[in-house]
């Protein structure tokens, strides 16, 4: 019998086929630069040969410290030609936090802009890991601290040509760090395998093709942009890279570089629904959104004009997304509120992953009630390898054979999971639950609010009680008392909040998430809460 030869899955090959197939088709839009398909896989297999040169090998960690730029992308493709494992650092960290993640990753190599690089000055001496750093720069920017310029490093790589090809498909490309809001960040483990069968389920789901014009408002660092630095390579489509989400910046490329898909989290959603550019798609677009639940609000707000929203849930541990709210026969045909609220779901898992569960503490499913609270498990091609040099939180995390999330949802009659809070957020007020995130669907739908956000706060009799804290928008107002009452008349008074203080802004983590424990911290400040 004959032997049969199997291919290890890769995104690398993703690259190596669009460059053979769409060779002159435009890749990267890069403001005024326009970096081919062939010429990008050039440029990606020199950047690994000058890796090579600077010593970089299987195995070894190679960290990035920039924003949505051409380099950014290509080094989702460069250190996985040498068999090493790209660490995309979160730009908006402080100079402590990115150096615990250089050296707990144990980085050899970091690559960054030279304005990001600036904030490092003060603890460039004291990485224990990384034996060079390297600097791009794009504005005249200093650095503060001697870094090679980024022409020089690339000068010593070649256009020697490497496989596109991986030898184990369960070598890790990526570590991903999470927040570290509970403790320090946990380094996410990506596979080949893993990040190339989510790629082709972000294809899938926010209805990728070759004629897709794909805007980067999502951070790269992110999940690897949520595994679509592949996808978008794969199918062959076009990335537009803008300086900065700015949402003026937003609109005008939207028009000028006739986009039709891009992902933001519902924060940045609710601020290009608000700006003064804010018009009507000259084109469908498809926006994929995820990071928080977004309000039906939001979503009825972008449908309104023309954009075809796809709701996706997942944690950094599960390559970004892991389910989306599908489409079912009818939705599209419902009223407009009544459709909103059903994509608010996080639905069902990606094609490419197991069923996504509901299950209480004994890992038993939950009814299918659209009742009864339980925590989301998963299982599948996009679940993480393991938290890098942490096999006591692996082993925690994967408890009873299923990735535990610590997500509160509900499960519909349907087979739709519907995320109902953190464990963390669920507030218990006399023995009752009130989901923080249904009061606050409740709050974003009054007209004058802009986003709100919902936690527990001690009361003497009830133990904790639910506080809103509300941004209007711009020339619009609503007193506290208005907003209770209008929580009051649309769910269960005593779901609806005590307190609703009107502040500026929330506060974000750098992927839009409105950092409930910031709030939360300040208002137990010296008392103990109990968490779930």
């Amino acid at each position: 019998m004959a032997a049969v030869y199997r291919t290890e899955l890769t995104p690398l090959s993703f690259l190596e086929r669009s460059a053979l197939v769409y060779p002159r088709k435009v890749a990267i839009v890069d403001g005024d630069r326009r970096i081919t398909y062939d010429r990008m896989a050039g440029q990606t297999t020199r950047m690994a040969n000058a890796m090579a040169a600077s010593g970089v090998g299987p195995g070894d960690r190679v960290a990035f410290l920039c924003t949505n730029i051409p380099e950014m992308l290509m080094a989702h493709f460069a250190p996985a030609l040498l068999g090493a494992v790209l660490v995309a650092v979160n730009t908006r960290l402080s100079p402590q936090e990115i150096r615990y993640i250089l050296d707990h990753s144990g980085a050899k190599l970091l690559v960054g802009e030279t304005h990001l690089l600036a904030g490092l000055a003060g603890i460039a001496e004291r990485l224990t890991t990384v034996s060079e750093v390297v600097g791009i720069d794009r504005a005249g920017d200093r650095a503060g601290f001697p870094v090679t310029p980024f022409d020089e490093f690339m000068a010593r790589g070649s256009d020697r040509q490497l496989p596109w090809e991986v030898d184990d498909e369960e070598r890790t490309i990526s570590i991903n760090y999470t927040s570290g809001t509970t403790g320090r960040p946990k380094g996410v483990m990506y596979t080949h395998r893993g990040a190339y069968l989510n790629a082709l389920g972000e294809i899938i789901h926010s209805r990728h093709s070759p004629d897709s014009v794909y805007l980067w408002t999502l951070p790269m660092f992110h999940c690897n942009g949520w595994c679509t630095t592949w996808g978008v390579t794969a199918i062959g489509g076009t990335h537009v890279c803008p300086p900065r989400v700015d949402p003026a910046e937003i609109w005008s490329l939207i028009d000028s570089e006739k986009v039709t898909h891009f992902n933001a989290a519902p924060t940045v959603l609710i601020s290009l629904a608000n700006a003064p550019e804010a018009h009507p798609f000259p084109r469908p677009v498809t926006i994929t959104t995820a990071g928080a639940p977004p309000s039906p609000t939001i979503i009825e707000v972008m449908e309104s004009l023309g954009a075809e929203i796809v709701h996706m849930y997942g944690l950094t541990e599960t390559y970004g997304p892991h389910t989306v709210c599908e489409l079912q026969p009818g939705v599209p045909e419902m009223p407009v509120e009544d459709r909103a609220r059903f994509l608010a779901r996080q639905g069902v898992s990606f094609i490419i992953a197991d069923p996504t569960r509901v299950v209480d503490e004994q890992m038993q499913d939950v009814p299918q009630d659209a009742t009864a609270l339980g925590e989301v498990v998963m299982r599948g091609n996009n679940v993480m390898k393991g938290y890098f040099d942490n096999p006591e939180r692996t082993d925690e995390a994967f408890g009873g054979g299923y990735f535990h999330s610590g997500d509160i949802a509900v499960w519909h009659p349907d087979g739709y999971v519907d995320l109902r809070d953190r464990s963390k957020d669920i507030i218990i007020s006399g023995g009752e639950n009130i989901s923080t995130i249904e009061v606050e669907k409740t709050i974003a739908s009054h007209p004058a609010v802009l986003e709100c956000a919902v936690i527990a706060v001690p009361h003497e009799h009830w133990g904790e009680r639910p506080k809103a804290f509300v941004v209007r928008k711009a020339g619009r107002t609503a007193s506290p008392e208005e907003l209770i009452d209008h929580v009051r008349e649309r769910i269960a008074a005593f779901k609806a909040p005590d307190e609703v203080e009107m502040v500026d802004s929330l506060p974000k983590t750098s992927t839009g998430k409105i950092q409930k424990f910031v709030l939360r911290d300040r208002e137990w400040a010296g008392r103990e809460r109990r968490i779930n």
